[in-house]
């Protein structure tokens, strides 16, 4: 039997010993780039998690708020709208306390003008919600990239292993270095695709809420506009 033959046996028998071996054992035969890859996917786990609870609607616009924005703009009580405003927690009461705010300290200004502050606001809670995703984007294009390395390390092995012809004696060394490629560049692009499937899923939500956002800022900046 040849080498070739016998590495693709060795490298057959290795595989075979890990699916039936633990899932730890499974791990560890990706060498040290293991570490930073299970870092990486308990980062994305918990980033999931948070982001189901904290990415929802009512944390932009509630029906609540907006009822209670309504009557105060009606009544064009804006010191009640400002107050009532700061007890909530959503984010448009947090651009529309701004806005009263200035209003009540620039009494002169016009509507352009808290048109102009109101889209600098909302811009502002887009782009951190925007930023806030984009952690998953960079674990989805550093994971493979980790798996990549793994894959040259193991294959560094394998040659090493060649160079010192220890091949000729002990095949098994040089499958070793194979497996490690392996699970290596399996383990990065498995954490790579889910990381890249949870941003392209929250990506959207965030989109519906910033649309959402916007349609209750316009609302609320039209009242006000008919009260100026």
């Amino acid at each position: 039997m040849n080498l070739s033959s016998q590495l693709n046996h060795l490298l057959t028998n290795s595989l075979q010993n890990m699916s039936t071996g633990s899932f730890i054992d499974v791990l560890m035969a990706g060498g040290w780039v293991m570490l930073p890859l299970g870092i990486l996917s308990i980062v994305t786990l918990a980033l999931i998690l948070v982001y189901l609870i904290t990415l929802r609607s009512s944390a932009m616009v509630t029906s609540s708020y907006m009822r209670m924005a309504e009557a105060f703009l009606i009544k064009g009580d804006l010191p009640g709208f400002l107050g009532a405003s700061d007890r909530h927690r959503e984010v448009i009461a947090r651009i529309m306390s701004c806005t009263i705010d200035f209003l009540t300290r620039h009494p002169e200004a016009t509507i352009n003008e808290i048109r102009e502050l109101t889209q600098a606001e909302g811009a502002s809670e887009a782009s951190i919600l925007h930023q806030r995703v984009t952690w998953l984007s960079d674990i989805a294009t550093i994971s493979p990239m980790l798996g990549l390395l793994g894959t040259v390390f193991g294959m560094i092995r394998s040659f090493n292993v060649m160079a010192n012809d220890v091949a000729a004696t002990r095949p098994m060394l040089l499958a070793e270095g194979v497996a490690q490629a392996l699970v290596a560049t399996a383990s990065g692009l498995v954490i790579g695709i889910a990381a890249m499937a949870a941003y392209a899923f929250f990506r959207t939500r965030v989109q519906a809420m910033i649309s959402d956002l916007e349609s209750a800022t316009t609302q609320l900046l039209a009242l006000l506009s008919h009260r100026k």
